[in-house]
């Protein structure tokens, strides 16, 4: 399969990159024209560095056959590229939010129905083999009803490395834009797709205030689902520059029966490494990105809905969007159904 990487922008794409080039079933060619001059973590310098095929435009790409398309672009570009790649015939692989407005967000599914072709958003959190336990619990009654859930997904500030994170214009916001979503969207699986009946939110700029940023950098925002289930998700990017992990992503589900926690990045090993003087710390547990690339091109190579598709990410980009009316008014927002 020929696959596109298009944009380094997102904390992802290297990644990406990296487990993509390492396949045998895969032809990688990657383009980020967009990218600041100088900067090498972005453009060719990051391509030549991690030995991947690299176009200097997105008409270079375009031109070529594809079958498949990565979006890892800045949050409000998601629209353009989405939509380029499904008109060249390329199941989409989205990045999340899967945009900044419910406009765009419908634009891009339509787009990629109009063509025929699989769009898929990128919460790879659902691929992970303990919330996949924790679903079925849930589905199966052994928590009994899921009376509330606790949730946190903290993270160093992406904004120290790319500081479009930092723009309210090309990320459409902060913390609560950045982390709410990915809970979102595994509340969305665990309730099996019942939609958020009230959205409450604060946040501030008090964490790394230093920076100067136009977007918030901590929150904590409050659902209720019609069911009775209330869950709150502290959505933060509170973890300081020297902390050993980038991020991590817990719940604590509480049901009538039960209560489960999960940590989606459990500590494998701990220790101290001379070579940085600073604390070492290795996640365990699946790979987690690799779990999710392999089922995007399945989904592309057999023409199979991808899961999680498009529709579910208009979804969590509906509560995010609440929260920040909630911001704006002080008031919980209730959702339309």
């Amino acid at each position: 399969m020929r696959v596109a990487v298009l944009s380094f922008a997102h904390v992802h794409a290297a990644t990406y990159l990296t487990l993509l080039r390492d396949r045998d079933d895969v032809e990688l060619v990657a383009a980020d024209p967009d990218a600041p001059p100088g900067d090498p973590d972005r453009g060719r310098a990051l391509a030549e560095r991690l030995a991947v095929p690299y176009a200097e435009s997105w008409d270079e790409v375009f031109a070529q056959p594809l079958d498949a398309a990565i979006v890892t672009s800045e949050n409000a570009r998601h629209r353009r590229l989405v939509e380029r790649a499904a008109a060249a015939g390329a199941h989409v692989l989205c990045e999340k939010p899967l945009a900044t407005t419910e406009a765009d967000a419908r634009a891009v599914i339509d787009a990629c129905a109009r063509a025929g072709v699989g769009l898929m958003t990128a919460y790879p959190v659902r691929f992970g083999s303990a919330f996949a336990a924790l679903h079925r619990a849930v589905s199966d009654g052994s928590l009994g009803r899921l009376v509330s859930v606790h949730s946190a997904n903290n993270g160093s500030n992406p904004a120290r490395s790319s500081p479009w994170f930092g723009s309210r214009e090309l990320a459409g916001g902060g913390a609560v834009m950045d982390h709410t979503v990915h809970i979102a969207d595994l509340l969305d699986v665990l309730l099996d797709g019942e939609q958020a009946a009230e959205v409450y939110a604060q946040a501030n700029t008090v964490l790394d205030a230093d920076l100067g940023l136009d977007v918030e950098t901590a929150g904590l925002v409050t659902i209720r689902y019609p069911g009775g289930t209330v869950a709150a998700i502290d959505c933060s990017w509170s973890h300081p520059k020297d902390h050993p992990t980038w991020g991590g992503l817990t719940l604590t589900c509480v049901g009538e029966r039960a209560i489960v926690e999960l940590d989606a990045f459990p500590r494998l090993l701990d220790g101290f490494d001379t070579t940085t003087a600073r604390t070492r710390w290795e996640s365990g547990g699946d790979d987690l990105d690799a779990a999710m690339l392999d089922a995007f091109l399945d989904a592309a190579r057999t023409g199979r809905r991808p899961t999680p598709d498009g529709d579910a990410g208009l979804r969590s980009l509906r509560v995010v969007l609440a929260a920040y009316e909630s911001l704006r008014t002080g008031q919980p927002v209730a959702l339309p159904h």
